[in-house]
């Protein structure tokens, strides 16, 4: 089935027969409209394609999983094992290695698109969604970035599947824009080949923090990684089985204090005392943390080891930049050549979905996981439970099946509708 077929009969409509203040085309869809062609799309899309329910995904830019085709590093690698990160339906191919690569992924992603038949409207950048409660409908409107004209969707149903990491964000440093030397997000960072003998600082040690000044580090660039807060650095690995998988395991019998202070006391045995090296461990557990605020702990893949021996340098927060360097909240001054800002992600949803129930100011679903998966008149949220790709497949598993058995019960009753109007004309005609 191609989704772009699945439009209900006219598929386009005059707007200005409808709404003096709309000049554009007016597409009516049987079916929902998912909001975003990312991994948590895709997963929706799978599901309703394999229960014959239609649909249509929206997507901004030219491909799917923007996020990981141009916003990411090249040395990237998945995190977790591939077993966790796999999308419903549908497994990693057996040849591919426990942590794939940024490549091997995007190829299992496109793949998944090929398999499903899943194919989005790209470069249809969504503007507003909004429930219109006269018609009982979802209006969604886009522009088309190719060439600026407007769509409006009708619709009954709406996922918004834009995930957690929509719009980069950029702190407001004192002084930055004076700076004389080259500022770029991580987003935008693609490996440490042109920083070689450069004196790099990176604003971040989360993940990507991390990871960039291990690449810099590896090009012979001179990293400094500014610590602002606290932090949890595990092994990516526990006598040779994945820290991750572990600690699910665990949970299974163990409540999760109970599990944070064995992954901490590990930690210490196999990693020793970060704090001599500026980087301090947060109160509360690092799974406590996840679940509670979405803040990842770091999986270490070789980044302490440049920390340990002085090629990577932890300083403390930034107090301003000036146009040759930057001076530290300790009073000290560096020289530097280039800022690179792994300071994070945040979600776009309130940007463009107007309703204040299902999701917060942040937007976030206001009820924690497992519970913030569906709100009221038909929408539904997919890649916001800050659990990664196994949260995001699992709400898809939920949203595709409660549309479907509506989709399902609403067809049957249009069905027995027509089937008694049939009946009445028959028995009026005799």
């Amino acid at each position: 089935m191609n989704n772009h077929c699945n439009i209900c009969q006219p598929p386009m409509v005059d707007a200005s027969e409808h709404d003096d203040l709309f000049a554009g085309r007016r597409v009516l869809v049987n079916g929902p409209v998912i909001v975003g062609g990312g991994p948590s799309g895709l997963a929706v899309a799978a599901g309703l394609q394999q229960q014959g329910v239609p649909f249509i995904i929206l997507e901004r830019t030219n491909c799917i999983a923007s996020l990981w085709q141009n916003r990411t590093y090249d040395r990237l690698k998945l995190h977790l094992p591939k077993q966790f990160c796999e999308l419903p339906y549908f497994p990693f191919p057996k040849d591919f290695p426990e942590y794939p690569t940024k490549n091997q992924f995007i190829e299992y992603l496109e793949s998944y698109a090929k398999h499903f038949k899943i194919n989005p409207r790209f470069n249809e950048s969504v503007q507003s969604a909004k429930y219109d409660e006269k018609c009982g409908s979802w209006r969604i409107k886009t522009v088309v970035t190719t060439d600026n004209s407007e769509v409006e969707y009708i619709c009954s149903w709406l996922v918004a599947a834009t995930g957690e990491n929509a719009e980069k964000m950029v702190p407001n440093f004192d002084g930055l824009q004076e700076f004389s030397g080259q500022v770029m997000h991580a987003c935008d960072y693609k490996s440490g080949k042109a920083y070689e003998g450069k004196r790099v600082l990176v604003v971040g040690c989360g993940n990507s923090g991390m990871e960039v000044s291990l690449d810099l580090c590896n090009y012979n660039a001179f990293p400094w990684m500014v610590t602002r807060s606290s932090v949890h650095v595990l092994p990516r690995e526990i006598l040779g089985k994945s820290t991750f998988e572990l600690a699910v395991s665990l949970m299974k019998w163990l409540p999760i204090w109970l599990v944070d202070k064995l992954l901490i006391t590990t930690t210490k045995l196999l990693l020793g005392n970060l704090e001599k090296y500026g980087i301090k461990r947060p109160s509360k557990g690092p799974l406590v943390l996840k679940n509670t605020i979405g803040k990842t702990p770091v999986l270490d893949i070789g980044t302490l080891e440049k920390i340990r021996s002085g090629k990577i340098k932890i300083v403390p927060g930034i107090k301003k930049f000036s146009r040759n360097g930057v001076e530290l909240e300790n009073g000290e001054f560096l020289e530097i050549d280039s800022v690179i800002l792994a300071t994070g992600y945040r979600s776009n949803v309130p940007s463009w979905l107007k309703e204040n129930e299902l999701f917060s100011s942040d937007g976030f679903p206001k009820t924690p996981f497992p519970n913030g998966w569906k709100g009221r008149e038909g929408l539904y949220a997919v890649g916001f439970t800050r659990r990664g790709l196994s949260g995001a497949s699992f709400d898809a598993i939920r949203v595709s099946k409660d549309i479907d058995q509506i989709w399902k019960q609403e067809l049957k009753q249009k069905k027995q509708g027509a089937l008694s109007l049939a009946n009445n004309r028959g028995s009026c005609k005799s």
